[in-house]
């Protein structure tokens, strides 16, 4: 133990250090196909193995620092391994393990020169996760984070002969560098003018409420706008669509989750002080973002975006327990502060697992069909049943369902609501009740879309002949989907444990922690007598329930089966695109949210021999604020193209008139 107290930062920074050789070695290995297959990306995962256990283990360690000769002249790399950062590193490698198996087969079928290219940004990306995590100082942070941001653009742009990916990267990387902008002014103001950039002297920095709450609304924007949250949400329903569904899962499962660890970092760590309407702020815009993604969720047909905008409403719910969080801290309610403070932490935890496993194993099913919009989809249960089988537990899980991981941290938050006692706020009072409703629905709504999500893909009949020719993952995507699917699992029966483990990050932040009798069979946020889940109980008395009814079934019928049509409302001609449609299943959430989106219609004429039906629910901020902004910006292009007519002469006489201006403006 004591050699991995003195240690375990060196550790990690060998993973951060592993990772960035391995994808080197990738660009050795750029004509040998098969070894970057079957030996770079195992090593990757490896690697995110790794990186699991020493986050594990520094969670019950003292926090170590050190710092690395390396950077610019007077500002080396310092380097610190927390509670907190501990926790999120054992989220990226927990998820990146199972994510990496997958992807050693789903690039199988890329040729040798642009698989090196994307291994070597694959485990740029891993390794640069990392050391965000562990950056002490804000050049190290913001040289990781940018290291992040190029990474993942240039993996989200792997397809780059397509105009449409190239426009989703390029949205995606002028997003990420705004919101890099506002952090660099956050960290400017935190470090007060004394040009000391550690995280330790802004720890100590004085400063006014003023300058804390201008902080506090840059690293809002900056995070907000790497974690997608409303209205910065713009780049992710792209983005994620674009890029290879490992790629997707990553970057929702995971990098998703540095803005977080940065935006708790930043306001309960550095900042030195708190301040209650900052709470506020973050629920409400939690609360908007968590409606607002499962809607927009729930009318999509495409099965790549439609887990993009879940991404955007978990996000919500995530910033919905950052405020509540804030709020209980601020007005003196310790217990309730750690309470949603770990609803949020394992809320994180959980969406790693069951989105990554959503996005691998529609991975899975685009690999096999080629096709990713779920009108020409249909009844691949029959052809994939592994695959089906293992997305129905991350469909299960992101449901909320009992007894999955997705269920165990919605309800620690809705008891976070439900026990809130009078806050000395009064318009509190009457906010917290309205944001329980509105997680509620939204939780609600989730379940709808997995519903469709899953209904639609896998049963039924498949709506295009082809699919009967759809293939089974192969078992290297098997294994990353079971991974995850056995996370989900995990975290859902054993919560008792996995709240113990996160004691140290949450006594850290909020200087208390859930009390815990010792039962690990019995979750008691506040205590067994105002509510309690046992998550193996329910699991059993399920199974037992449903066994004995089988059994009794039998019985009473002797085991006699009849076989036949089953019932088609009188019509003998059904045929699958009578079926329910993705469509259909959002035509319902299109009608009663229509004043959020624009929709789009284009209906067949009654006497079209091949009628053909096109809807589109389209982003109204997006057309209210983005798309003015974009015309501006390419007429002010226009205007600027028209200095380049190729004359050398005037450029002469603009270099002239420039020097001239300069002469006047400095003497």
């Amino acid at each position: 133990m004591a050699y991995l107290d003195a240690h375990v930062l060196d550790l990690a920074w060998a993973g951060v250090v592993y990772w960035l050789a391995l994808g080197l070695s990738a660009l050795l290995m750029r004509r040998s196909h098969g070894r970057l297959i079957r030996l770079v990306f195992p090593c990757g995962a490896l690697g995110a193995l790794f990186i699991a256990v020493i986050g594990v283990t520094g969670l019950f360690l003292p926090a170590s620092a050190m710092v690395l000769p390396i950077g610019l002249p007077d500002l080396p790399f310092h380097l610190r391994l927390d509670a907190l950062s501990a926790f999120f590193m054992t989220l990226l490698g927990a998820a990146a393990f199972g994510i990496t198996v997958h992807a050693a087969s789903y690039f199988r079928g890329m040729a040798a020169g642009p698989l090196a290219l994307l291994a070597l940004w694959y485990h740029l990306f891993l390794a640069s996760m990392t050391a965000v995590l562990l950056a002490d100082d804000a050049y190290a942070f913001m040289v990781a984070w940018e290291m992040m941001a190029l990474s993942s653009y240039f993996l989200v742009t792997t397809d780059h002969r397509v105009p449409e990916i190239r426009r989703a990267g390029f949205l995606y990387l002028l997003i990420a560098h705004i919101g890099a902008l506002a952090l660099l002014l956050a960290f400017g103001v935190l470090q007060g003018g004394h040009g000391d950039y550690t995280f330790d002297a802004m720890r100590h920095a004085g400063r006014t409420p003023f300058w804390a709450s201008a902080a506090y609304l840059l690293a809002l924007f900056g995070f907000g706008a790497k974690a997608g949250l409303v209205p910065l949400h713009v780049w992710l329903p792209e983005a994620h669509p674009a890029a290879p569904s490992p790629v997707s899962a990553l970057m929702s499962g995971v990098m998703l989750k540095t803005a977080i660890y940065g935006l708790l970092r930043l306001t309960f760590d550095l900042l030195g002080m708190q301040i209650g309407w900052w709470g506020t702020l973050a629920l409400a815009l939690g609360l908007g973002t968590a409606l607002y993604g499962v809607i927009f969720a729930a009318v999509q047909s495409d099965i790549k975006r439609l887990l993009a905008w879940s991404s955007i409403e978990n996000i919500g719910v995530i910033f919905a327990a950052f405020g509540l969080t804030l709020i209980f801290y601020t007005d003196g309610k310790g217990m309730l502060a750690a309470l949603t403070l770990t609803a949020l932490l394992y809320h994180a935890l959980n969406h790693a697992f069951f989105k990554g496993l959503l996005f691998i194993g529609t991975g899975s099913v685009l690999h096999a069909t080629g096709e990713r919009h779920m009108g020409r989809l249909g009844g691949l249960m029959r052809f994939m049943p592994w695959t089906a089988w293992l997305t129905l537990v991350g469909a299960l899980a992101i449901a909320g369902l009992p007894p999955l991981n997705g269920f165990v941290s919605e309800w620690l938050l809705l008891q976070a609501f439900l026990l809130t006692p009078s806050l000395t706020q009064p318009y509190l009072n009457m906010m917290i009740p309205v944001a329980a409703a509105t997680v509620a629905l939204a939780a609600a709504l989730a379940a709808y879309v997995m519903v469709k999500f899953f209904g639609v893909v896998f049963l039924g009949q498949p709506r295009d002949p082809a699919l009967q020719r759809a293939h089974e993952a192969r078992w290297p995507e098997r294994l990353g989907m079971l991974w995850l699917a056995a996370g989900c699992v995990a975290l859902g029966l054993f919560p008792a444990l996995l709240i113990n483990w996160l004691a140290p990050v949450v006594k850290l932040l909020t200087g208390h922690a859930l009390a815990h009798d010792g039962n690990w069979l019995i979750l008691a946020p506040v205590s067994a007598e105002r509510a309690s889940y046992a998550p193996l109980i329910f699991l059993i008395v399920v199974a037992a329930v449903v066994m004995l009814t089988f059994l009794w079934v039998r019985r009473v019928y002797h085991g006699r089966v009849r076989r036949s049509e089953p019932w088609g409302c009188g019509y003998p001609e059904q045929h699958a695109r009578m079926q329910d449609s993705a469509e259909g299943f959002g035509q319902p959430i299109r009608q009663i949210f229509e004043v959020f989106m624009r929709v789009e219609r284009d209906t067949p004429d009654p006497f079209e021999r091949a009628p053909r039906y096109r809807g589109d629910s389209r982003d109204k901020l997006w057309i209210l604020f983005y798309q003015p902004v974009a015309r501006v910006a390419d007429w002010l292009s226009e205007q600027a193209g028209r200095l380049q007519h190729g004359r050398i002469q005037w450029y002469l006489v603009y270099s002239f008139v420039t020097l001239i201006v300069l002469l006047v403006f400095t003497s």
